[in-house]
């Protein structure tokens, strides 16, 4: 069988698209259809290539999710780290956060098909393709855990705070937008703003007493 599959790459010309081009074409197709829907003869013919080329890259379509996913996670996580490297050294909590959440959010709903496919499909793939994100997936957490723990140990969190709880609420509210989010009714910059202000400062009003 692996001789047949062999011969069979060897006959199938590679396409002018190239893997990236595959895979761009993927993740467009998974955020806009979902997991289900979209299969190896729909991502060639959105690609301009033939069914049989996909093999040249790829040897499945769980092959080709798996590395959606581990593209998506890995935008968002270089955009929040480098939004929150970039500030001035010094910065406090409130800039930093505001940060964190303005990269997440703009390279789940402006910048890359990836990340936003990933929140997508997460949850309808195969066990196994899921698995095979974990360690993509942690590292993003750990990144998250470790800055917020960092303020808590500066006495910029509150102690009693859960690192944990507060990490999944926060994601969790962030990835839920790509559900909702219309671009032609705001930005995701002032949808930033507003996580941020609701993250920070809560909701209710303060009486003086």
């Amino acid at each position: 069988m692996a001789n047949t599959t062999a011969s069979k790459l060897n006959e199938i010309p590679r396409g002018a698209v190239g893997r990236g081009g595959v895979l761009d074409v993927a993740a467009r197709l998974f955020r806009e259809q979902g997991y289900g829907s979209v299969s190896l003869r729909k991502i060639a013919a959105a690609a301009g290539i033939k069914a049989g080329s996909i093999y040249y890259h790829f040897g499945s379509k769980d092959e080709i999710v798996a590395a959606v996913l581990d593209a998506g996670i890995q935008v968002v996580h270089e955009s929040m780290r480098q939004a929150v490297s970039a500030l001035p050294e010094g910065a406090g909590a409130e800039a930093i956060l505001r940060a964190a959440i303005r990269a997440h959010l703009r390279a789940l709903l402006d910048v890359s098909d990836y990340s936003s496919a990933n929140v997508r499909i997460f949850g309808q793939v195969p066990q196994s393709v899921r698995d095979a994100n974990l360690h993509t997936r942690r590292a993003y957490e750990a990144e998250w855990d470790n800055l917020l723990s960092r303020l808590q140990a500066d006495g910029e969190l509150k102690r009693e705070v859960d690192i944990r709880r507060l990490r999944l609420m926060l994601i969790g509210a962030l990835n839920a937008t790509l559900e909702w989010f219309d671009p032609h009714r705001g930005s995701a910059e002032a949808l930033s703003r507003t996580y941020a202000d609701v993250f920070l400062n809560g909701i209710l009003e303060r009486q003086e007493t």
